[in-house]
């Protein structure tokens, strides 16, 4: 029918026609034999490509970079495209602070200005951090030696409980053999404040010092020492 009002009146395109009918263009195309072009596709494409290189993009920073790839589409276009081929960022992996000073565990005054290392083994300085892989984040904890300066200790664990900075200064123990009288200083982090560790480092014989709360200009060779360019003389044990 609509063949026979296209052929009658060529003037009037297909669409007005369909239209008048009350049917579907793409109804209308099928029965023709003609394919229905999928006309998102290429802005599909693009997308995915945009999504696979940056995994955190939204679909307003996916528009932002089609743009500057000359590929000019409305955001919300871009929107119902990820929508309907899910084409969505997958979420980062966020990792845990690795500082928690609002406890009530043990608090030691800081002692390290009045120490100065002549001498391996008289001051040592921990510090937890993280490191990035593939599947997100591990958790690092150091022991370094003031004098030297060389990691002296280390473990690494997807865990940030007292277990970790534990298991790194069992590590330096078991290395060096300190004597008694040794200078341990560290954040006020829970975990170093936790019961357990001040009771090992007591058992040892050695003195726990601490920064101030919010100043990490205290424990500063250890914070920019607990890097993948650090020098270790010690073997680990993952905790």
């Amino acid at each position: 029918m609509i063949q026979d009002a296209r052929g009658a009146h060529p003037e009037v395109s297909v669409r007005c026609l369909c239209r008048l009918h009350d049917v579907s263009r793409s109804w209308y195309l099928q029965r023709q034999g003609t394919q229905v072009t999928d006309r998102d596709q290429p802005l599909a494409e693009e997308i995915e490509a945009v999504v696979l290189k940056w995994s955190g993009y939204g679909y307003r920073r996916v528009t932002c970079e089609l743009a500057r790839r000359g590929l000019w589409a409305n955001h919300k276009r871009v929107l119902r495209v990820m929508r309907e081929r899910r084409l969505w960022c997958r979420p980062k992996r966020r990792h845990q602070a690795t500082t928690d000073s609002a406890h009530q565990g043990a608090r030691f005054p800081n002692l390290l200005p009045e120490m100065v290392a002549d001498r391996p083994d008289q001051v040592w300085q921990a510090d937890l951090t993280y490191v990035r892989v593939q599947a997100g984040f591990v958790y690092l904890a150091c022991v370094l030696d003031s004098f030297t300066p060389e990691i002296v200790g280390w473990a690494m664990s997807n865990m940030m409980d007292v277990a970790l900075p534990l298991t790194a200064l069992d590590n330096a123990l078991t290395a060096r053999c300190p004597p008694p009288g040794l200078l341990h200083h560290s954040d006020q982090g829970s975990q170093y404040a936790s019961r357990c560790y001040i009771d090992r480092l007591r058992a040892m014989g050695i003195r726990p010092s601490m920064s101030w709360s919010g100043n990490p200009y205290d424990n500063a060779r250890m914070e920019t020492s607990a890097s993948p360019t650090w020098k270790t003389t010690s073997p680990c044990r993952i905790a």
